[in-house]
């Protein structure tokens, strides 16, 4: 995932396309489903486009999650290693 092109103190990666594929959603039904084209769909995840707060709320509306497991500062890592970190309490 690249950062949006506004300089390298003020990244955004997002996890757009990643989730899209977990649930076998196509860029024009996403595109479909928060009111923009399919184009802007791609700008996003390609990261050549920030999505506007109100934009960003209803692509993470999509997918029931919240913005910071949708949109980051810091570029993701794998999912499987955010969920299974070695430094996380196994008791909680």
């Amino acid at each position: 995932m690249s950062p949006v092109r506004r300089g390298p103190d003020l990244p955004i990666f997002n996890r757009i396309a990643v989730l899209r594929a977990e649930r076998k959603m196509s860029r024009a039904r996403l595109a479909e489903l928060v009111g923009v084209n399919p184009q802007t769909v791609g700008a996003l995840e390609r990261g050549d486009h920030y999505p506007s707060l109100d934009l960003a709320l209803r692509i993470c509306a999509v997918f029931d999650l919240p913005v910071e497991a949708v949109f980051a500062r810091t570029e993701f890592g794998p999912l499987s290693t955010e969920l299974y970190r070695s430094d996380r309490d196994p008791t909680r």
